[in-house]
C-alpha cells in the first residue's frame, strides 16, 4: 500500500533542515511530495517559481520525491493527490503552538488527513528560513545552514557579494 505523505511549506529559501526532514521522512512513506505555497503571513523574498527551481535542485536524485506547487487549501491538494499525511517540521516549542493550531483546523476540515510532526536532527534545530535571511542581510555566513547553491542565489537576490567563508 501506498504511503503518500505530503510536505507542505514556503521553503524562502530551502535551508538543510528542510533537507534533512524530506530524506527522514522518505524512510517512512512511499512518495514525499514537497508543496511549495504562499504564506499570507510571510513576505517571500524569492518567487514561487525560483523556490520551485531550488526546492527541485535540492532533491534531484531522491527518488519518489515530487515538488510541486501548491494554490489550493492543503486538504483539497491531499485529497486530490490521495495523501492521508501530512509532514511537519517542529524545532521548538513556539513552532508546536502554530502546528498543531493547523493540525487540528486541517483534521477539522478533512479528518482524514492526519499530522505527522517531524523533530530535525539537533544540528538543524536552529535553522529557518527567516534566520538563514536575516544573517545573510547583514553579511554573515550562512555556510552550512543552506545548500552552496542556496546560498550563491540568496547572496545574489540580496545584492551581496558572498561571504568570504561561504
Amino acid at each position: 500500500m501506498d504511503k503518500i505523505a505530503i510536505y507542505p511549506g514556503s521553503f524562502d529559501p530551502i535551508t538543510c533542515g528542510h533537507i534533512d526532514l524530506i530524506q527522514r521522512g522518505k524512510k517512512i512513506f512511499t512518495t514525499l511530495i514537497i508543496a511549495i505555497g504562499e504564506n499570507s503571513a510571510k513576505r517571500s523574498l524569492f518567487s514561487l517559481e525560483e523556490r520551485l527551481s531550488m526546492v527541485k535542485e535540492a532533491t534531484r536524485g531522491m527518488p519518489d520525491v515530487e515538488v510541486t506547487t501548491l494554490t489550493s487549501l492543503i486538504t483539497s491538494f491531499a485529497e486530490e493527490r490521495d495523501a492521508h499525511v501530512l509532514l511537519r517540521g517542529v524545532r521548538a516549542f513556539s513552532d508546536f503552538d502554530y502546528e498543531f493550531q493547523m493540525a487540528l483546523m486541517n483534521r477539522k476540515i478533512s479528518p482524514d488527513i492526519e499530522t505527522v510532526f517531524m523533530i530535525p536532527d539537533e544540528s538543524y534545530s536552529y535553522i529557518s528560513s527567516r534566520i538563514v535571511k536575516e544573517v545573510a542581510r547583514y553579511g554573515g555566513s550562512i555556510a552550512g545552514l543552506v545548500p552552496d547553491f542556496v546560498a550563491t542565489r540568496l547572496w545574489a537576490k540580496l545584492g551581496k557579494v558572498e561571504h568570504q567563508h561561504d
